[in-house]
C-alpha cells in the first residue's frame, strides 16, 4: 500500500495494536541486531575529552594590561564541560586576566542576573533567565551590542551560515547582540540498551519503529526482563518532558510544529492555531496511556527527573528512553560499559512522517552586560567561540552532544560514531521553520506581555497520565482555549502600547515543512 502523506486522523495515527504479532514486528524492525550493529562505537574514535583541541588565537582585541577579573555565568551542562577546559588556557595566554566562571541552575540565573542588573554589578557575560527575551533585555538596558566589541566584526559575522542573524532574534534595531553557541537543530532520539534489544531480535537501526512497533517492543522487553527491567523509562517528575514526549510522537504524525521553539513550539504555523487538541496530540497521549496499561513503564518513573531517568537507564532498569543527544557523551564517560544505541524516534503507523522544524537563530545565547568594564575580553572570547575553529574544539571536547551552526565544525570534530549518527538523524528529520519574530520584529512586544498559562501543557499531560485528570480531550480543549485567550490578550496589550501586531503574524501559508523556510519565503509574504 502506498504511504500516505497527508495529516492523519486520531484513529489512523494511533491504531494501537497491543496484540500485534511479535514475528511480524521483528521482521519489520529487522531481526538480529547483533554486536556489530550500528550504535557500537568503533575502537579508537573517542572524542578527546581534554584541552588539546583548544587554541587561543590573537584576535586583535585591545585587552587590558593591568590585572583584572572577568565574570561569566551560564547554565552549565555541556558549556561547563568546555569552559572548564577553555578558561585555564585563556588565563595562561593572558596572565593578567582572571576569569571567574560560574555554572548555575536556571532558577539561580533567574535570581542572580536581574539582581545584578538592578545593583549595577551583573556578570560581564551571562545567559538570560528563561522566558526573558533578548528584546526585553535590550528594551530594559541590560545588554550591549557586539558590533563594536568583536574584532573585525563584519568579517566575523559574515563567517556564519544563513539563518542566524535575524531582527528580533539575535539582532535588535539593526545591531547584533548575540550569536548561538550551538545549533538548535536538535530534539529527542530513541536511545536503547543494545544488550536488551538484541536478544529480542530487534534492531532499530534497520528502520524506524512505528508507534505500534514501539508499544509491542516495550511490552516484549518488559516480559523479557521478568521484573528486572522494563520496556521504557519516562522522566515523570519533570512536567516539560511529558510535553516533549507528546510532541515527539505527534508532530511527525502531522501536527506540524517545532522540536525546539519556545512559545511557538505547539503551534501549527501554517494555520496559526495551537496543536493541543489536535487528533495527533490526543493520539500521542493515548500511546503514553497504552504503555502504562501494558505495564511497560519502569515503575519508579513518576519520581524521576530527566538526569535521574538518564542515570537509571544506564543502570539497566529499562530498554528504551526518549531523550536528547547529550546522553551520548555522558554515558560514554560515566558508564563506559553501557552498550547503547541511537535511532530515530517512533514514526506514525500508516503514513510518511512529517519533518519537525527548528527555529532561526540557533540556541544557547550569551549576552554582554551593558555596564561591563571589560567588554573587550568578551569580544575576544566571542570571536573564538563564534568561529569554526572554536566550534570544532567545543564539539570535540563535549562529545558532539549538540551540533554547531558551522557545517565545517560538525565535519571536523572528533566525535563518537553515535554522536555523528544523531547529527545525521536530525539533518534528515528537521528543517528550518518560520518564526513570527523574523517576519515582524514587533512580535517581541507580544512576548513581553504574554504569560504562561497554568496548568501548562506538560503539567496537563502529567495529570492525565497519573489519573488526576480523567478526560484527556476535554483537558486539552481547555488548555487550547486558555492558550488562545492569553495570546489574544497579549496581542491586544502590545497593540495598546503601539505595536503593529496581529495573529496574522503567526500564519505562514507558504510554509512547506519538508523544506527549509528561507528569506525568499518571508519576502513572498510581503508581496
Amino acid at each position: 500500500m502506498a504511504a500516505r502523506t497527508g495529516p492523519l486522523s486520531r484513529r489512523d495515527t494511533l491504531r494501537l495494536s497491543a496484540g500485534a504479532g511479535v514475528a511480524a514486528l521483528l521482521a519489520a524492525c529487522g531481526g538480529g541486531g547483533g554486536a556489530g550493529s550500528a550504535g557500537t562505537p568503533a575502537a579508537g574514535t573517542a572524542a578527546p575529552n581534554g584541552a588539546a583541541a583548544i587554541t587561543i588565537p590573537t584576535t586583535g582585541a585591545v585587552l587590558p594590561t593591568d590585572n583584572v577579573s572577568f565574570h561569566w555565568i551560564d547554565s552549565g551542562g555541556l558549556k561547563q564541560t568546555f569552559m572548564q577546559q577553555f578558561v585555564p588556557l585563556y588565563e595562561k595566554a593572558h596572565p593578567n586576566i582572571t576569569v571567574q566562571y560560574d555554572a548555575l541552575p536556571w532558577n539561580e540565573i533567574a535570581k542572580t542576573v536581574p539582581l545584578g542588573v538592578q545593583n549595577g554589578n551583573a556578570p560581564d557575560v551571562f545567559q538570560l533567565p528563561m522566558n526573558f527575551t533578548g528584546g526585553q533585555a535590550v528594551a530594559q538596558g541590560w545588554i550591549q551590542p557586539l558590533d563594536a566589541i568583536i574584532p573585525n566584526f563584519a568579517q566575523w559575522k559574515a563567517g556564519f551560515p544563513p539563518g542566524i542573524f535575524y531582527e528580533g532574534v539575535t539582532v535588535y534595531q539593526g545591531r547584533t547582540y548575540s550569536f548561538p553557541f550551538w545549533s538548535n537543530k536538535t530534539g529527542d532520539l530513541l536511545l536503547y540498551n543494545v544488550d536488551y534489544l538484541t536478544p529480542a531480535g530487534i534492531d532499530p537501526q534497520s528502520k524506524p519503529m512505528t508507534w505500534d512497533e514501539y508499544r509491542a517492543v516495550a511490552k516484549k522487553l518488559t516480559q523479557q526482563g521478568s521484573g528486572k527491567y522494563y520496556g521504557v523509562i519516562i522522566e515523570g517528575n519533570q512536567a516539560d518532558r511529558w510535553a516533549a514526549h507528546v510532541r515527539t510522537f505527534a508532530q511527525p504524525a502531522g501536527a506540524i510544529g517545532a522540536s525546539a521553539g519556545g512559545s511557538i513550539q505547539d503551534m501549527n504555523l501554517k494555520t496559526g492555531e495551537f496543536n493541543f487538541a489536535s487528533d495527533q496530540y490526543l493520539a500521542a497521549i493515548d500511546l503514553l496511556l497504552a504503555l502504562k496499561v501494558d505495564g511497560s513503564v519502569f515503575p519508579g518513573s513518576l519520581s524521576l527527573n530527566g538526569p535521574q531517568a538518564r542515570a537509571q537507564m544506564a543502570q539497566g532498569v529499562a530498554g528504551m528512553i526518549l531523550q536528547g543527544p547529550f546522553n551520548i557523551p555522558q554515558w560514554k564517560t560515566e558508564n563506559p560499559d553501557f552498550h547503547f544505541g541511537v535511532a530515530r524516534t517512533p514514526v506514525p503507523n500508516n503514513a510518511a512522517p512529517v519533518p519537525q522544524m527548528y527555529t532561526p537563530g540557533g540556541g544557547e545565547f550569551f549576552w554582554v552586560y551593558a555596564k561591563s568594564e571589560h567588554p573587550a575580553i568578551a569580544g575576544d572570547i566571542f570571536s573564538y567561540f563564534g568561529s569554526a575553529a572554536g566550534q570544532t574544539a567545543a564539539l570535540s571536547i563535549t562529545g558532539g552532544a549538540r551540533q554547531s551552526v558551522f557545517a565545517q565544525a560538525n565535519a571536523a570534530a572528533q566525535l563518537d560514531p553515535r554522536a555523528k549518527q544523531a547529527n545525521d538523524i536530525f539533518d534528515q528529520t528537521l528543517h528550518l521553520g518560520p518564526d513570527p519574530n523574523v517576519r515582524n520584529p514587533e512580535w517581541a512586544h507580544v512576548e513581553l506581555e504574554r504569560k504562561t498559562v497554568t496548568p501548562d501543557f506538560g503539567t496537563t499531560i502529567q495529570g492525565i497520565y497519573t489519573g488526576h485528570i480523567s478526560n484527556a480531550k476535554q483537558a486539552m480543549l481547555d488548555l487550547k482555549d486558555r492558550a488562545d485567550k492569553e495570546l489574544d490578550r497579549a496581542i491586544k496589550a502590545a497593540q495598546a502600547k503601539g505595536a503593529s501586531v496581529s495573529r496574522d503574524d503567526l500564519v505562514f501559508p507558504n510554509w512547506d515543512p519538508t523544506k527549509d523556510y528561507t528569506d525568499g519565503d518571508y519576502a513572498a509574504l510581503k508581496k
